[in-house]
């Protein structure tokens, strides 16, 4: 209810003796096990029981691929099934991979080449096998898909520098106009400025509530967003004023944030991208991975030229990221981008990423950097 309005209690009525005993029976003769009544929702496409794990017979042996096997996104899987030994005769077995029923096989032993052509990630792939004198038996096992490309190694060019506020715990960086909108974080220290680019002067501020550590900032109309780290609330802001406005929700950690189009590009420390639109609504997600594993700790984000670029936390590299797939198509090595002379005891990492589109600029700075840089990225070339 809202403040002031008024709950009338509805008078209580009363039950028959006769219903209530019905309702008794017909809970006792209903009663089971609840897991298995919800897997047995979750199976969807599946035409057996996944919460029956204990079949009356082993039906068959999955020969191939090895559980917990590792594979590229590119390579075909051999899916290979063999009847158990001394068992009778297996009807069918349909062969799952992520949820999709890929082939049913009617003689054992059979392979089935299966293409995952999908996005690298952890796979699930059962084979259920029917038999008229057992139960449907599955058999369940993963593999791990790596991406297919092999990262290219760019290094950089520093074309200019500016001032930075040495003060500020960047965690959010954009560019537009000739200004950055910069997110700082730190409890006690996080604000949102809006700085002059070339001078490194802050133009308006405001500043978070002691209490909250802040984190990614994001432009997107008329509108700036700004997240949080821990406490899963973040704030959107009239771009010309820097009033909040409004307040966004989730579910996750806040790290990095920019847009995409119409929508919201969102880190949460893991290797996981999330979609959202305007309103915080979730629209998607993609896990990024390289050809040796899944790449997390992604901090600051920046979409250049159709590419997302994020900083790895505690590292001196961005990776460059298909938005789409969630491959690593290269990696940025920043090693040494702040000279060492400019660096004081309470320097931190790299993090900031900022894009002026129109001129084809890109920005880089760091937490508690005293200088920020336009650089240029080129192939690391070698002999």
């Amino acid at each position: 209810m809202k403040q002031g309005d008024v709950h009338i209690a509805k008078p209580k009525q009363q039950i028959p003796v006769f219903v209530f005993l019905l309702a008794i029976i017909a809970m006792i003769s209903c009663s089971g096990s609840p897991g298995k009544a919800t897997e047995k929702t979750r199976a969807g496409k599946a035409d057996f029981d996944a919460g029956d794990t204990r079949p009356s017979k082993r039906l068959i042996e999955v020969l191939a691929p090895a559980d917990n096997s590792t594979v590229s996104c590119s390579d075909v899987i051999v899916f290979s099934v063999a009847q158990a030994a001394g068992q009778t005769k297996v009807d069918s077995v349909q062969l799952w991979v992520g949820g999709t029923l890929e082939e049913t096989l009617y003689t054992l032993p059979a392979s089935s080449n299966i293409a995952p052509a999908g996005r690298p990630g952890r796979l699930s792939m059962r084979a259920v096998a029917y038999s008229s004198s057992s139960k449907p038996h599955t058999v369940t096992l993963f593999i791990t898909l790596h991406s297919d490309i092999t990262p290219v190694i760019y290094r950089y060019r520093v074309v200019n520098s500016y001032p930075h506020d040495r003060r500020a715990y960047t965690q959010g960086l954009v560019y537009e106009n000739g200004y950055f909108y910069e997110g700082t974080g730190q409890q006690g220290e996080s604000s949102l400025r809006k700085v002059e680019a070339e001078t490194g002067k802050v133009v308006s501020q405001v500043n978070l509530d002691g209490s909250l550590f802040g984190e990614g900032v994001a432009l997107l109309g008329d509108r700036i967003y700004q997240l949080t780290w821990t406490t899963k609330v973040g704030f959107v802001y009239d771009k010309s004023t820097l009033k909040q406005i409004n307040r966004i929700y989730y579910q996750t950690q806040g790290w990095g944030l920019t847009t995409m189009g119409d929508s919201l590009v969102m880190s949460d420390g893991t290797n996981v991208i999330w979609f959202l639109d305007p309103e915080f609504n979730v629209l998607s997600s993609v896990e990024v991975w390289d050809n040796k594993g899944m790449v997390d700790n992604l901090n600051e984000l920046e979409i250049i030229d159709g590419e997302l670029w994020a900083n790895i936390w505690q590292t001196d590299r961005i990776a460059r990221i298909d938005p789409t797939s969630g491959k690593v198509l290269g990696y940025v090595d920043l090693s040494n981008l702040l000279p060492r002379e400019e660096r004081s005891q309470g320097t931190d990492v790299l993090n900031g990423i900022a894009c002026d589109a129109a001129d084809r600029r890109i920005f880089v700075t760091g937490k508690y950097w005293p200088r920020l840089f336009e650089i240029t990225v080129s192939p690391l070339t070698r002999n």
